[in-house]
C-alpha cells in the first residue's frame, strides 16, 4: 500500500478525507496541521515508517500519508492533482464557509485518486512533480526550521547532543576493545616467539649433547 491517508484542510479544519487503512491517523495529522505555517509551503514529515507530504497554499492544506518506500515524487504529484480537482470543484465561498467534514462528499474522489496514483500514476504528473520538487528543495529545508518553536529547537539540539554523546561513547568503547584485542594479539606473538626461541636453542644444543642433553654432563 503506497498512499494510505489523504485530506484537504482549511487551517486546522479537515474538510474532506479518505483512508485506505482502518487505523486512526487523526492525532498525527492534527499535530502536523497545527505546525504548518500560514505562508505557502511544501514539506515532508517523517513518522515511523511513514511520510506525511503536504502542500499548503492560499490557506488550504492538501496532505497525504504514504509509505516511505515510494519517495516524494509520486505523493507530490498526487497532491498537485488533488489540489487542482478540489479548487476546480468548489468555489472559495463554499470552501471557506464549510465546517469540519463539511465537504466530506469529496472523500470518495480522494479515494479514487489515491488508487489511481498507487496503481498507475500519470507520467506527465510525475514529471511535473519532479520539476516542482527541484525548485522548492531549499525552501522545504528552510520551512523545517521555521515551524520549530524555541523549545522544540532546544529539544532537537538535546537529541542531537545525546546522539553525538552516544556515538562518542560507542567510539571510545570500540577503541578500548581494539586496544585490548591488540594487546592480547601482541602477547600471543611474544609467547610464540619465546617458544620458538626455546625450541631452536634446544635443537642447537641437542646437536652436541644429544636429544636427552646427557652427553654434555661431566
Amino acid at each position: 500500500m503506497s498512499l494510505i491517508y489523504a485530506l484537504v484542510a482549511r487551517g486546522g479544519t479537515v474538510l474532506a478525507a479518505h483512508s485506505a487503512d482502518k487505523r486512526d491517523f487523526s492525532q498525527a495529522t492534527q499535530a502536523i496541521l497545527s505546525k504548518i505555517p500560514p505562508n505557502n509551503s511544501k514539506l515532508t514529515y517523517v513518522w515511523e515508517q511513514y511520510l506525511f507530504h503536504y502542500i499548503s497554499e492560499g490557506g488550504l492544506t492538501f496532505l497525504v500519508m504514504a509509505d516511505d518506500s515510494v519517495g516524494r515524487r509520486m505523493p507530490f504529484a498526487f497532491l498537485g492533482e488533488l489540489q487542482q480537482r478540489f479548487t476546480t470543484k468548489y468555489s472559495p465561498d463554499v470552501i471557506y464557509a464549510a465546517d469540519e467534514d463539511g465537504l466530506d462528499e469529496f472523500g470518495p474522489e480522494i479515494g479514487r485518486l489515491m488508487h489511481q496514483y498507487t496503481t498507475s500514476p500519470p507520467p506527465d504528473a510525475l514529471n511535473q512533480a519532479r520539476q516542482d520538487l527541484a525548485q522548492v528543495k531549499d525552501i522545504m529545508v528552510q520551512n523545517v526550521e521555521q515551524i520549530l518553536s524555541r523549545g522544540e529547537r532546544i529539544e532537537l539540539l538535546v537529541d542531537k547532543t545525546d546522539t553525538m554523546a552516544g556515538q562518542a561513547w560507542a567510539f571510545r568503547r570500540g577503541a578500548r576493545s581494539v586496544r585490548r584485542q591488540q594487546f592480547w594479539r601482541n602477547q600471543k606473538i611474544m609467547l610464540l616467539s619465546v617458544a620458538v626461541g626455546i625450541l631452536l636453542l634446544y635443537v642447537f644444543i641437542a646437536q652436541f649433547c644429544g636429544a636427552g642433553l646427557n652427553h654434555c654432563t661431566s
